[in-house]
């Protein structure tokens, strides 16, 4: 056996191989022909419900779920609820992060930068506002400490730790809006400012969302200081009034700065209820309402520990702060518009950067010189003259006749009162006391004494000036020629003769007359000569220096010596205060402060009075104006029953009367006129009240006297200081010495006497011409 060799096996490792495959390909049928439940092997023959059972592939959402049937097939399991609120989670987180990231702060609305412009009385009372919202701004430290914290107290207790949004308030306002309800807010403070100033009022989600996003970035960008002052500016409180300043004003008659904490707890309330808490005045279910609020608000104070319980005690004693009376739609009526465009046009002149555009824009608080009583009082006077006075119903020549007037402080230059007309409510727009048009007539003849006074008056051709005094005499005869500083009489193309003869209201022969009692009478012809001789040059730069504007000066004429200028009722009444003053001018002016947007604005500091006059020459001016009162043409004022002194003036064909008096304490304008409205040019005044001639010494003497006993009552009666003597003063040339009752040399009346008139030489042809004749 061992000498055979064994074969070995064939193909031993093709065997294999083959042995293998047929392995493998047998694993995979019965891989692929496994059986089903209960042994079956996949099939077409199966059952929809085998083939259902049997297992599937993966999916990446199992749903609906495999291997479920029923209604627990399309029944999410924990692990997918926790998957898409995860997702859900995540994408919410996204997007907000996206839309934060995204949003921007607009530009705030332009009705929120919109203010009113307010006017003050002289005691800090609103006189007037003008503009289309009624908002004036503040800085928070305007604001009280305790006004602040009714806010906070009452809208948002954590607003200095929140960061501007609340998610217990949204929450809220969300289970309100599921339960049904409307769209709350469930705002913080930042959030109502954002709503206030930067979106609109509607309640709408996008809109909410909009001012979560907002107030989320301001809370980040802006401080807390700001946010509240942006806040206390912009709400609304109802009668009209956006922000705090304005609700003060209209609910307490006060600025922010005087309200307390009581005050501050109902217009805390009032933001909330506008449309009804406004009529707390006098309606009982609003105000029970407003009342039950302002007791919560200054409760949540306690709570929140801004208030103690005494403080709480001692408001609750004083009761409910109650607002004060509304009268909705009272505007610029009666003297108020006047007032109010004054105030406006002095602050335009005195700083450059206020224009109408920015006035326009608003936000500026004007502090007036304006004094309320003194207001009202001169405007009763006015009323009550006219009533007793006038009757345009059954005399028609009544109508169409206007008087202004004007009262200034002589010692500050503080425009007191004014009358300027009817009113804006009644069509009547133009400023009677300020109006520049109507001829002063004879209360300019104490500027040309005051002149003559300080410069003297060449009483000779090519000599110097001679001094003058109230008793130096002139020809005060009706008719006479003047002549100017050359010896040449002056000149009238309207005469036949060539030459004026300037005329008085009466042909009375005065003969030569002293200055003073030409003054009191209200002869013209002295003062004429008088001014010639002093000088156009020299008068006129004494009534700028006395206040007048050079742009109200007539031109050299011998009509200007006595009236023909035309300056308004206010500069008038600064012109006599200035020598009520003993020769110290304070220009008139109507505004103390001006502030914008809550800040001071600088130039407005009153006036420095200022030497006009000497204080002699003021003095003696004024000794003469009191003869006026006395014994002259003025004696209608001496019902004021004090010391006076004051001047009348009536032009040329009776078309102004006026009378212009003082105290040590007060000076005061008032002008007569007619002019008709749709033919804006002056009107004779004759026949008017029933008179024949109207003189400034009746109806405007009656008004000037009603009123200053009014204005003056409850003051002592001051007097005048002594008048410093002034020397021994010249005469004109013929005046007789030292009776004045001597005749003069007839050639002054043009040869009228039969004796030979001087001719006159050189006579200037371009002089301008005045016929004056009634200039009382």
């Amino acid at each position: 056996m061992s000498g055979h060799r064994r074969r070995p096996p064939q193909s031993t490792f093709a065997g294999s191989r083959a042995a293998g495959d047929r392995t493998t390909g047998r694993r995979a049928a019965v891989r692929h022909q496994a059986p089903g439940p209960g042994g079956q092997v996949p099939g077409p023959g199966m059952s929809r419900r085998a083939r259902r059972a049997t297992p599937q592939r993966k999916r990446w959402i199992d749903y609906p779920r495999g291997g479920r049937t029923g209604p627990r097939r399309w029944l999410p399991s924990v692990r997918q609820l926790l998957g898409l609120f995860l997702f859900c989670f995540g994408a919410t987180v996204a997007a907000v992060g996206y839309a934060y990231a995204t949003v921007t702060i607009p530009d705030p609305n332009p009705s929120t930068l919109l203010q009113n412009n307010v006017y003050y009385w002289s005691d800090g009372t609103v006189l007037a506002t003008d503009g289309s919202v009624n908002r004036q701004n503040v800085t928070l430290t305007q604001v009280p400490a305790d006004v602040q914290w009714d806010f906070i107290a009452a809208e948002n207790a954590s607003f200095y730790t929140d960061p501007g949004i609340d998610p217990q308030g949204i929450l809220r306002a969300v289970v309100h809006m599921a339960e049904g309800g409307s769209v709350q807010s469930g705002s913080t403070i930042t959030q109502q400012f954002v709503k206030n100033t930067y979106l609109d009022q509607s309640q709408t989600l996008s809109r909410k969302v909009k001012e979560l996003l907002i107030s989320s970035k301001i809370g980040a960008t802006m401080s807390k200081q700001q946010i509240l002052q942006g806040y206390l500016n912009t709400c609304f409180f109802g009668r009209q009034a956006n922000g705090i300043q304005a609700a003060a004003r209209m609910y307490y008659g006060l600025p922010v700065e005087k309200l307390d904490a009581s005050q501050g707890a109902f217009l805390a309330a009032a933001v909330n209820e506008p449309s009804l808490f406004q009529y707390a005045d006098s309606d009982p279910a609003a105000r029970a309402q407003a009342e039950a609020r302002w007791s919560w608000v200054l409760d949540r104070m306690v709570t929140v520990g801004k208030l103690t319980p005494q403080q709480r005690a001692r408001y609750s004693a004083a009761g409910f702060p109650a607002p004060r009376k509304w009268a909705p739609g009272s505007g610029l009526t009666g003297q108020v518009g006047y007032l109010a465009q004054l105030a406006r046009s002095y602050i335009q002149a005195h700083d450059p950067n206020i224009t109408e555009s920015s006035l326009s824009r608003g936000g500026y608080q004007i502090h007036t010189t304006f004094d309320r009583k003194k207001t009202a009082e001169l405007s009763r006077a006015v009323a009550k003259v006219r009533k007793d006075r006038l009757d345009p119903a059954h005399r028609s020549v009544d109508r169409d006749v206007q008087v202004g007037a004007a009262s200034v402080d002589p010692a500050t230059g503080r425009i007191l009162a004014v009358y300027g007309g009817p009113g804006y409510d009644r069509a009547h727009y133009a400023d009677n006391a300020d109006t520049s048009g109507v001829p002063v007539g004879s209360t300019f003849k104490p500027v040309v004494l005051a002149a003559a006074l300080q410069y003297g008056a060449v009483l000779q051709p090519g000599k110097s000036p001679q001094p003058i005094t109230p008793a130096s005499k002139f020809d005060g005869d009706d008719g006479i020629q003047i002549k100017d500083q050359q010896g040449n009489y002056v000149t009238d193309d309207k005469d036949p003769t060539g030459l004026l003869h300037q005329h008085n209201d009466t042909d009375q022969r005065w003969g030569y007359i002293d200055l003073r009692k030409a003054m009191e009478q209200s002869v013209n012809t002295p003062y004429v000569q008088l001014g010639e001789d002093v000088g156009y040059g020299n008068v006129a730069s004494t009534a700028e220096a006395l206040g007048l504007r050079s742009s109200s000066l007539a031109a050299p004429s011998a009509g200007f010596y006595i009236g023909t200028s035309t300056p308004s009722a206010i500069r008038m009444a600064g012109v006599y205060a200035t020598f009520a003053a003993d020769g110290m001018r304070a220009t008139p002016y109507s505004v103390t402060r001006v502030t914008h947007n809550g800040s001071p604005l600088t130039g407005f500091t009153a006036p420095t009075p200022v030497r006009a006059l000497p204080a002699a020459v003021a003095g003696n001016v004024t000794d003469v104006l009191r003869g006026v009162i006395a014994r002259g043409t003025g004696t209608k004022a001496q019902a004021l029953g004090r010391t006076a002194a004051g001047k009348t003036g009536t032009t040329d064909d009776y078309r102004s009367a006026w009378f212009i008096g003082y105290t040590p304490q007060l000076a005061t304008s008032v002008v007569l006129f007619k002019e008709d409205p749709k033919h804006p040019q002056l009107q004779s005044l004759i026949g008017v009240g029933g008179l024949q001639k109207v003189f400034g010494g009746d109806i405007p003497t009656e008004i000037w006297t009603q009123y200053m006993r009014d204005a003056l009552a409850g003051l002592p009666d001051a007097s005048f200081p002594a008048p410093a003597p002034l020397g021994q003063g010249a005469d004109e040339l013929g005046a007789p010495s030292p009776s004045p009752s001597l005749a003069k040399p007839p050639a002054k009346r043009g040869g009228s006497t039969g004796k030979k008139a001087t001719t006159p030489r050189n006579a200037p042809t371009a002089s301008p011409v005045c016929r004056h004749r009634k200039c009382r």
